[in-house]
């Protein structure tokens, strides 16, 4: 599925001038009004290479602003809006048979884990089938299901966590049409799909073009057979507020956040949690929320108020404690020396018991 264009592709104002942007809510003439202005903390304001339309370097820079010589491009690969009205999320099913704590691990050897606990799902993240120095499915995962590729039984769920570090998802955005099919081929019982950075110094265009992108790409994958959902990040409320307009019209079956990034306690409690809360508020009864990256009791306790039994924790903990002979229970981490597999089992059972206790 290739997303419609409008008739007119918009783009950011150059050099973020709000009052001709087609975005910002204060321009009588904006055919979007969804931005309150730019970003105060933005870090590329000065960018030297944006004085000259002509400077062919402005095309190879990692952020997308107004000023970029090829934003038009950008624009039209994202479908040529920051809207979210035509992302409907046609054929998006929660697996019957999912826990709500699902390891992830970083082999395809499962069984290697899996020996003491046949666990009924496990998840795997995209540089362990989409390759970080070759841009492409690994060997591993052509002419096969995800299900036979990590070694799992007929009745275990996989789930690919579709999220990386920034050059692993752009080019995976870049290549996506001909990576989509294969995809399909591997039969994922759910696909947490490929996620956009958003930085807190980086212009409000970049912020928005990828906001849009993570719902896109969930909507292609859709499109092309895949069990997708989208992750949701935001930087103002504004963006909660849109979100919210959009799940009250669409109430999916499931949407999803990365939260590996928040990994201290001030980015938790002033960026990661004020969200979570009010998206906790706003989200439809029946859509389940989908978390990776909280692995700490306390957090996760936060979440279970938030989002109850709604809530699903993927986590690579579990196989980074058993690497090393270590369990995480109720007294912490403790490092007990155990086998790989026996460490695996108690420490997944110990943050499933977190979920289905509480």
């Amino acid at each position: 599925m290739t997303i419609s264009l409008p008739l007119t592709v918009l783009t950011p104002a150059r050099a973020c001038d709000c009052r001709v942007c087609p975005f910002f809510i204060d321009n009588p003439d904006a055919a979007e009004p969804i931005c309150s202005g730019s970003n105060s903390d933005c870090s590329y304001c000065g960018c030297a290479r944006t004085a000259d339309q002509l400077t062919p370097s402005c095309g190879q820079c990692p952020i997308r602003c107004g000023s970029r010589t090829d934003i038009r491009a950008w624009m039209r690969d994202a479908g040529g809006t920051l809207s979210f009205d035509d992302i409907t999320l046609e054929g998006l099913r929660w697996p019957d048979g999912m826990p709500r704590f699902v390891p992830q691990v970083d082999t395809t050897n499962t069984a290697e884990l899996d020996s003491d606990l046949d666990w009924p799902a496990y998840a795997v993240g995209l540089r362990r089938v989409f390759s970080p120095k070759v841009w492409n499915v690994l060997p591993g995962f052509r002419g096969t299901t995800a299900r036979q590729a990590l070694g799992l039984s007929d009745g275990q769920r996989s789930v690919l966590v579709g999220y990386g570090e920034d050059p692993l998802v752009e080019a995976f955005w870049t290549r996506r049409h001909r990576i989509y099919p294969v995809m399909a081929e591997h039969e994922w019982d759910l696909v947490l799909s490929p996620n956009f950075s958003m930085y807190g110094n980086q212009p409000r265009t970049e912020h928005l073009i990828n906001f849009r992108r993570n719902m896109v790409i969930a909507e292609e994958l859709l499109a092309a057979g895949v069990n997708a959902v989208p992750n949701l990040y935001w930087y103002r409320l504004e963006d909660l507020q849109r979100y919210a307009r959009w799940l009250d019209d669409i109430a999916p079956p499931a949407v999803a956040i990365n939260l590996q990034t928040f990994r201290t306690d001030a980015d938790w409690e002033e960026m990661a949690l004020p969200g979570l809360s009010w998206l906790g508020g706003e989200l439809p009864a029946d859509t389940r929320m989908v978390v990776v990256g909280s692995s700490r009791k306390s957090r996760i306790d936060q979440l279970l108020e938030l989002y109850g039994d709604r809530l699903t924790v993927i986590s690579q903990n579990p196989v980074q404690y058993a690497r090393h002979g270590a369990i995480m229970g109720p007294n912490g981490r403790e490092d007990v020396h155990a086998d790989v597999a026996v460490a695996f089992a108690a420490t997944v059972r110990y943050y499933s018991s977190l979920l289905t206790e509480a």
